[in-house]
């Protein structure tokens, strides 16, 4: 149920809080991924004061259904219990200490158990702070691992059309989204870019298996090509998110990691967004029965609670790193922030929930109900690609669903859906003219059916 909240404020109710706090963020504040001039006019800053599970609520007691997971970080509700005060026992004994020549008991045991659970052969974990930085890490640690075995000549890395892995200038490099990446292309290297296996662009009668087969041969001829220049390729398995949630089959995973070790190159798999149960595993990688060289996780981390990454790595990988001080061959990397104790104990706290309760079970459920709430759409005359991978489901705004044509971008039909949802309590910010779903792992079933009521109410509104 949407309702509002006027508990614990102690204020007049007929105050609007949100205004004032609006006007001083303008005046301070510059936000990520918008036009500043839009919060000034048409599109109002939202004042959030407090969390309650999946519910956001702003300062004047509305609620909002948190239905994206606030940038797909929020695994187990805003202030959950467990995690908070796993946070608040850390910051009362250890704040912080630099990771270089000190280490402390909540970094050693997060990186045991990410060890532990992550797919077979990693064995190393590097810290960081956020999924850019952990990018850019395994991006670096890769070339130099190259640099280290004297193959000065592997300088470039692959990656998927309709990539994105962060806007640091080496995850920005290797993506594909001329929205995040033209006006700095100047500053960027080129990648070598692959066809994505998104099975969207299934030909008539193909399967996803089908397209993954298409693909892979054409990645085979990339490599066959490039493998000698090439230090990795870069994927984001099963679903590319900020490229508007195209999904892909497993069986590409396997085939890739096929292909790497035949041409003997790097497989980096960015599970920033998509790890931690969100496609219906642990690891997305785990539903190709494979083990990326690296593997950068963020976002549920922490259960969505701190900035903080980690990358694991191979022993192989690690070992071409060692040598005498004066061979120069360290990985001279570093945050001022990596391993934060208060980070870890988030972590802990929030893969101890995985370890003690049934998470994956539940979401498959949700999942279930999702998809069973949004089958109806299918028959939308504007609507298209109608697509989920575990707890992850999306669905394209188009003008002709027989064509698969888009709006005209000026018409702006994925903001008139949003207005009309943050109208409704729901937080559910598309992707262009892609509309997504990714709630938090503790939605009910009648939160699931009042945000897919929202949002169909939403399509036809901005469809109209």
């Amino acid at each position: 149920m949407i309702r509002d909240d006027h508990s614990k404020m102690n204020r007049p109710p007929t105050l609007d809080v949100n205004a004032t706090l609006r006007e001083r963020d303008l005046a301070a504040n510059w936000h990520p991924c918008t036009q500043m001039r839009e919060h000034a006019t048409r599109l109002p800053m939202i004042p959030i004061v407090r969390g309650d599970g999946a519910w956001l609520i702003d300062a004047n007691g509305k609620r909002y259904l948190d239905g994206v997971s606030s940038w797909w970080s929020n695994l187990f509700g805003h202030a959950n219990p467990r995690i908070a005060a796993a946070i608040a026992d850390q910051a009362a004994t250890l704040n912080h200490v630099m990771f270089a020549g000190f280490t402390h008991e909540p970094a050693i045991r997060l990186a045991e158990e990410l060890v532990r659970i992550a797919p077979a052969g990693l064995v190393r974990t590097f810290f960081a702070g956020d999924g850019a930085s952990a990018v850019e890490i395994a991006l670096k640690m890769s070339f130099h691992y190259w640099h280290n075995h004297g193959q000065r000549q592997r300088t470039r890395f692959i990656a998927l059309a309709n990539a994105y892995h962060g806007e640091t200038l080496g995850a920005l490099s290797v993506s594909d989204l001329p929205l995040y990446r033209a006006v700095y292309a100047p500053l960027l290297f080129e990648p070598i870019v692959a066809p994505s296996p998104d099975w969207l662009d299934a030909e008539p009668g193909e399967s996803a298996d089908d397209v993954a087969a298409r693909r892979l041969r054409d990645m085979r001829d990339i490599l066959e090509r490039h493998a000698h220049e090439a230090c990795a390729v870069i994927v984001e398995p099963l679903v590319q998110c900020s490229g508007g949630m195209r999904m892909h089959a497993p069986a590409y995973l396997t085939g890739l990691r096929t292909l790497c070790d035949e041409y003997q190159v790097h497989l980096i798999a960015d599970e920033i967004a998509v790890g931690f149960g969100r496609t219906g595993s642990l690891f997305a990688c785990e539903q190709a029965a494979i083990s990326p060289d690296f593997l950068c996780l963020s976002k549920g981390l922490t259960g969505g609670t701190l900035a903080m990454s980690a990358v694991l790595t191979t022993d192989s990988v690690y070992q071409a790193f060692l040598g005498d001080y004066a061979a120069n061959n360290a990985f001279l990397h570093s945050h001022t922030f990596s391993g934060n104790p208060i980070a870890c104990a988030a972590a802990l706290a929030t893969l101890a929930i995985f370890r003690e309760q049934p998470v994956l079970e539940n979401n498959r459920l949700l999942a279930a109900r999702l998809a069973q709430r949004l089958a109806p759409l299918r028959e939308h005359p504007h609507i298209a690609g109608l697509r989920q991978t575990g707890l992850i489901a999306a669905l394209d705004l188009v003008a002709d669903k027989q064509s698969r044509t888009p709006f005209p971008a000026a018409q702006r039909r994925g903001l008139r859906f949003y207005l009309h949802a943050l109208e409704r309590g729901m937080v559910l910010r598309p992707l262009g003219d892609t509309v997504y779903f990714m709630p938090p792992y503790i939605v009910t079933s009648e939160d699931i059916d009042a945000m897919v009521d929202v949002a169909i109410q939403g399509i036809d509104k901005a469809v109209a």
